[in-house]
């Protein structure tokens, strides 16, 4: 798949794009039912795994907690915010067809979430095991969503679906760039009282010496297109 491809399809992970049409399902779950329960609790499971991604982030560009040997510098927000809400949200925008349905809508955006998450690597902003930590904790706030919230068997209207399908068809294209990691690097820096954040490339530029001052050799991936040009920039 072209370079192209993965560059769009990345876009559709961003919090700005994803957080809208889950606020939009969520208003007319409440709406129509009457019980902001289930909603609430599709949020409640989001939050809590944007919370952990987001602690692993300061973590990392603060306080220097990473894993060098994997190449992990924190959560992949995109794969877990993805993974949280299209599940979810497909699920519900079916709630009153059979279970089959069901089950196919869930698993439509199990795939699709996964390929975002894959997206992140391919358009080298996360490592493979980044990637994939992001998609399992995102999953495991769709499937706590889930078996918590009880969606009513409510049939969506045409207009919200077409509505959510445009979003999203037409967002990644055109929406401006996303400044979540921005703010939370600044975050980082404020609350760790560093002169600038940590950085990827800080550590395996340690870890690279570090390895070579003890005659081992480098991991596979420093030979990647995701290392290799940062790392030679640097020297």
């Amino acid at each position: 798949m072209s370079e192209a491809f993965w560059n769009l399809l990345t876009r559709l992970g961003e919090a700005q794009i994803l957080l809208p049409a889950m606020l939009a399902t969520s208003l007319w779950l409440m709406l129509r039912s009457h019980k902001p329960r289930a909603a609430l609790v599709w949020w409640a499971c989001t939050a809590v795994a944007a919370l952990l991604t987001t602690l692993t982030k300061l973590a990392f560009f603060g306080w220097e907690i990473g894993y060098a040997p994997l190449n992990y510098t924190g959560i992949s927000g995109h794969a877990m915010f993805s993974t949280a809400v299209l599940p979810v949200l497909l699920r519900v925008l079916v709630a009153d067809r059979g279970p089959r349905r069901q089950a196919a809508a869930m698993g439509v955006g199990i795939a699709l979430a996964a390929l975002i998450a894959w997206s992140r690597v391919q358009v080298m902003a996360h490592s493979p095991v980044e990637a994939v930590l992001g998609f399992a904790l995102g999953l495991a706030a769709a499937v706590a969503a889930l078996r918590v919230m009880h969606a009513p068997p409510l049939h969506a209207p045409r207009t919200l679906v077409l509505g959510l399908a445009a979003w999203m068809l037409l967002t990644p294209a055109g929406a401006p760039p996303s400044q979540t990691h921005s703010w939370v690097t600044r975050l980082s820096v404020a609350l760790s009282g560093r002169a600038e954040p940590y950085s990827r490339w800080d550590m395996l530029h340690a870890y690279r010496q570090d390895l070579q001052r003890r005659g081992q050799p480098l991991p596979p991936f420093f030979s990647g297109p995701m290392v290799l040009g940062r790392m030679r920039a640097m020297e």
